[in-house]
């Protein structure tokens, strides 16, 4: 067993056995900046987005397009674009700094842990593209890119992707910078960002779908490869995923760079290998810690192209059975009155904001559930028609024609499954840790499972990301159905992991509780102000 054994073992059990540094404080005046700053490269502004088409074909489909210029800012702006800024009163503990500007907190379509959003995005650009071939960084807080080399590398991306000389010539690639998470969360953060990671692939497949595009991320590759092309630290920023971008009008590398003369364009410049990025972000803070744990577990998962999971090999850790007593039948999931697109402009955590006194209907929670049990990263390690690596769980507090009681989902019946009867608002305050969610007041508290160890031992360490992007996607997907429904949202993992193991009878199987997913309505007429930028 690897590296990735223990450090999962130590996730699952830090509610009772603290993980080290365990008298750890954040330093929050000497904070990081909530995204990489390079003060020296040229900044280029996107475009206007463009909304979504009515009636796009299904991604992948004979007559879907591919991404453009707008197409693409649309993307980022929705994603990890700033879009409005958090000034409602909520039970959070950053309510009190809200109102000053240097700890505004701003809202976006993807949810981060802490709401820290770790993530770099990175865009190797090659030929057909609309911009100089190059690499750029994606800066959320300006909406813009800044041009970091000029060159064609996305041969070298290719070639660490084991894609052969004919593959994309447009590529996103996922970073993290560990010590933009590490210095609130040290040797969790590893656990958290790897979620984050999850959350920005799965706004992007929702976000694409809607328009007929398409996203497939690949996350086994030479990962020190590309983080040398990048100009990282491999040490200290982790390359988590690649996504080729489907562009319109272009052709593979080789057809666009037989066909750039022909266009009228000069030909494109190829950099020879082994280039890389001279830039260097500026770093906030004058004292960064290194973790031990952090070290170990970002080495134990490093990526190589021949590590890359053979097809089916994920089937050995598929989602078991759903445990409990006879189906109960859901209704058909309620129809969302929003897109996906608005419904990301609408996402929020309601901190505190549930109110039980207006249950929630029983179509709604089986939108939610429906959704999130069909939600995957969607990987190379993943077939299509492949079996799911995720289980749900319903702990039911107040809705509609559901007796209180802890179910399992059964996405094939569509119906829950009775695991413990009696109410569990009591059971799900004991054993979470914070106190800016009333777990009672929320209508159901979701709970998705993943047999982490079986993945691990499928497919190797590396495993590890793809079980934190795994349920990073199911929480981007149960917010933004909860926004499409109109419903309060929140997300947490401040709980009691062993606890919710035995609570629903897991103690003796690998599967692993690793998020609490709460859903309900929120008191009406909340005090809040309205402060869209986007």
């Amino acid at each position: 067993m690897g590296y990735a054994h223990d450090y999962a073992s130590a996730i699952l059990h830090r509610g009772r056995i603290p993980m080290e540094p365990v008298d750890f404080v954040p330093d929050w005046a000497d904070r990081p900046r909530k995204a990489k700053y390079y003060p020296q490269a040229e900044t280029l502004p996107l475009p206007e987005p463009v909304g979504p088409v009515p009636g796009a074909p299904v991604p992948g489909a004979p007559g879907a397009g591919g991404f453009s210029l707008p197409l693409l800012s649309g993307m980022l702006q929705d994603s990890y674009g700033l879009v409005g800024r958090r000034l409602g009163v909520q039970a959070n503990t950053d309510l009190a700094a809200l109102p000053h500007y240097p700890q505004a907190n701003w809202s976006r379509g993807t949810a981060s842990g802490g709401g820290l959003y770790p993530v770099g995005v990175y865009w190797a650009a090659g030929a057909g593209g609309p911009l100089t071939p190059g690499v750029y960084h994606y800066a959320p807080h300006v909406h813009g890119l800044r041009r970091l080399l000029t060159g064609d590398v996305t041969g070298d991306v290719r070639a660490a992707l084991g894609a052969g000389e004919d593959g994309p010539t447009q590529y996103l690639l996922l970073s993290v910078k560990y010590w933009q998470n590490a210095f609130k969360y040290n040797s969790f953060s590893f656990h958290a960002v790897s979620m984050d990671v999850g959350t920005v692939v799965q706004t992007w497949r929702l976000w694409a779908a809607e328009r007929g595009l398409r996203i497939a991320p690949t996350l086994w590759f030479d990962e020190e490869r590309l983080a040398g092309l990048l100009g990282v630290a491999p040490e200290e920023e982790g390359i988590f995923a690649a996504v080729p971008l489907e562009w319109e009008g272009a052709a593979t590398a080789g057809a666009s760079a037989s066909g750039s003369a022909s266009a009228g364009r000069p030909p494109v410049a190829v950099p020879p290998p082994g280039l890389s990025v001279r830039h260097r972000d500026a770093e906030r803070s004058r004292t960064v810690l290194r973790f031990e744990t952090l070290r170990r577990i970002h080495g134990a998962t490093l990526g190589r192209t021949a590590d890359r999971p053979a097809p089916g090999a994920l089937d050995a850790a598929a989602a078991f059975a759903p445990r409990g007593g006879e189906p109960e039948p859901l209704p058909a999931p309620a129809a969302a009155p929003m897109g996906a697109a608005a419904a990301l402009r609408a996402r929020r955590s309601s901190f505190g904001r549930f109110d039980a006194s207006r249950p929630l209907g029983a179509a709604q929670l089986a939108a939610a559930l429906a959704d999130c049990a069909a939600t995957s990263v969607g990987s190379e390690a993943e077939r299509p028609d492949g079996p799911r690596l995720t289980s749900l769980y319903a702990f039911v507090n107040h809705v509609e024609g559901v007796a209180p009681g802890t179910y399992a989902y059964d996405p094939v019946a569509h119906a829950l499954r009775l695991v413990v009867a009696g109410a569990p608002g009591s059971f799900l305050q004991r054993n979470y840790f914070l106190s800016n969610y009333n777990l009672e007041q929320a209508g159901a508290v979701l709970v998705p499972t993943v047999r982490t160890t079986k993945v691990l031992d499928a497919v190797g360490d590396r495993g590890y990301r793809l079980v934190g992007a795994t349920v990073g996607a199911v929480a981007q997907t149960f917010y933004t159905t909860a926004a499409a429904h109109g419903l309060g949202a929140g997300v947490a993992l401040g709980f009691d992991n062993v606890s919710y193991a035995e609570r629903l009878g897991l103690t003796d199987t690998d599967e692993a509780p690793l998020l609490v997913m709460l859903l309900g309505h929120e008191r009406p007429r909340p005090a809040d102000f309205r402060h869209e930028i986007a």
